[in-house]
């Protein structure tokens, strides 16, 4: 067989959508054969998982074998992120496990082989990279709620600390507690307890329900998904380009050229 043919092959054995799915379909199973080991088992059990787990780790050094064949410049197939993600977790997943010094590491690594889900689905590749992008405009959110929870935190202990130390009796502790008041676990228990010395006490939750559960949070959802839309548009674009079909670039450009063209029409001789 010609190497070419022999490309040819892994290229469609890559591309092809039923073999994806197998993929996926192995990985899932390989999550659910991990949790399986942490319940006590048979002897037949035990020799039973542990030949699955060879034939999935066999399996996932073929399926990057079969990537790596398929890349029209193998010094490319490392220029990717994911592609090194997955090679060095395959890799480390065929460490015996048999050794005692080994075993943990290696049962680890196992169970990191379900990240490998989001190398395999596009998508997820973007819900991840998106995250990832938005967090230095998320940072200045983070750094600003940190500011409201200080001062609030900062007001409470000083109003509240008599009433009740535990959850007011420092500032570190009062942090906690106004965490507790915005995922609202129990925090009425906490705002009926100062409202028995401070009456008008509801204002100082509310107010710091409004900034952080409300207003902080909304920001934080904003930014992840503006983020995601440019991503979105972004595989949009690539994809388009990788099918030959014209992109929104060419087609402004396209349209810029023609209307240069109609002006030159336009003018008088």
């Amino acid at each position: 067989m010609k190497a070419s043919t022999l490309k040819n092959t892994f290229i469609n054995i890559r591309s092809n959508k039923l073999f994806e799915l197998f993929v996926v379909t192995v990985i899932i199973f390989s999550a659910l054969l991990v949790g399986a080991k942490t319940y006590d088992m048979s002897d037949t059990m035990v020799l039973i998982t542990k030949f699955l787990d060879w034939f999935i780790s066999a399996f996932f050094l073929t399926e990057i074998t079969i990537r790596f064949f398929a890349e029209h410049k193998k010094r490319n197939f490392f220029k990717s992120f994911w592609n090194i993600f997955d090679t060095v977790i395959v890799i480390i997943s065929l460490i015996p496990a048999d050794d005692a010094e080994m075993a943990v590491i290696a049962r680890l690594v196992r169970v990191f082989r379900v990240l490998r889900m989001i190398s395999i689905i596009p998508e997820l590749r973007i819900l991840l990279v998106s995250l990832i992008k938005a967090l230095p405009q998320l940072g200045y959110v983070m750094l600003l709620m940190f500011i409201i929870f200080y001062i609030y935190a900062a007001i409470g202990s000083t109003l509240f600390e008599e009433i009740n130390p535990d959850l007011w009796g420092d500032i570190t502790i009062s942090l906690l507690t106004l965490f507790r008041v915005m995922t609202f676990e129990d925090w009425t228990d906490v705002m009926y307890e100062t409202m028995e010395v401070y009456t008008y006490s509801w204002i100082f939750y509310l107010t710091f329900i409004f900034f952080t559960a409300f207003a902080f949070l909304n920001m934080v959802i904003g930014i992840v998904v503006g983020v995601m839309e440019q991503e979105n548009a972004k595989a949009r674009a690539e994809k388009m380009e990788e099918e030959g079909e014209p992109s929104l670039k060419d087609i402004s450009k396209q349209i810029s050229a023609l209307q240069i063209q109609l002006d030159t029409f336009k003018k008088p001789e």
